[in-house]
């Protein structure tokens, strides 16, 4: 197996990473969002895949006995060691996708966050994680939404895809999981990302319009959300579970 992403274009983080653009001080709903979507089926222990400086997994500490942050980017690597110099709860790996993760204590969670669409064999990629995951724990996935969004922003960040939940849970089959949670979310992020990204021809996320969208539009999505199962969003989101046998 691979040592290494199969195809990586640019990492899926750092300090002037892409990707990224829509976190830190212009995104703060957004990111809210996300936290909300993956801690409830967070376990005591979970490892992180593409970490990046370690902003997300850090918010989990509260509820968690053992964290594992990871990242491919030799940076971030030296970041994440830096943030979590003196914590004996928490490990820093270096890997990437699909390989045989040197994790010698399972966790009972893991969690990527844009991180499968940049690898060409998904479905082993996640056979990787399976090995390291206790049988019955979660392996949760959110990645970006529909073919149809792709665009020049999903190019310069090395995106190989963009999911349906129905490719998505082809995928997390191959990988001999099972889904318990497997749904698009965003409904008017992917408007607003066709309408910019597609329609606009805007090749990354304006900070300024990042502002404005996180605003106004998270705050509705997530409210139309709580009471409406969208058709389509910008993301696809996923919880696989490990086989108890």
């Amino acid at each position: 197996m691979s040592s290494g992403y199969d195809r990586v274009v640019q990492p899926a983080a750092g300090d002037e990473a892409l990707e990224n653009h829509l976190g830190g001080d212009e995104a703060k709903n957004y990111r809210q969002y996300e936290f909300d979507m993956v801690a409830p089926h967070v376990g005591r222990s979970m490892l992180e895949i593409g970490s990046g400086l370690g902003h997300f997994a850090e918010q989990f500490l509260p509820r968690l006995d053992r964290l594992v942050v990871s990242d491919f980017d030799p940076y971030c690597v030296e970041q994440l060691e830096k943030r979590f110099a003196g914590r004996d709860e928490i490990d820093v790996l270096q890997f990437g996708l699909p390989t045989d993760i040197p994790l010698e204590d399972k966790v009972d969670t893991v969690v990527l966050m844009n991180v499968l669409e940049h690898i060409e064999d998904d479905a082993e990629a996640l056979r990787s994680l399976a090995r390291v995951t206790l049988p019955g724990g979660r392996i949760i996935i959110w990645v970006p939404g529909y073919p149809q969004l792709y665009g020049d922003f999903d190019r310069k960040v090395g995106h190989v895809q963009r999911y349906t939940p129905k490719t998505l849970g082809a995928t997390v089959a191959r990988a001999g999981l099972d889904v318990e949670v497997l749904k698009p979310i965003n409904f008017l992020g992917g408007i607003a990302w066709w309408a910019a990204v597609r329609r606009g021809g805007v090749g990354y996320p304006d900070p300024r319009l990042v502002k404005i969208y996180d605003r106004t539009v998270v705050p509705l999505t997530r409210l139309i959300e709580r009471f409406f199962r969208p058709p389509f969003g910008q993301t696809v989101f996923c919880v696989a579970r490990v086989p108890q046998s």
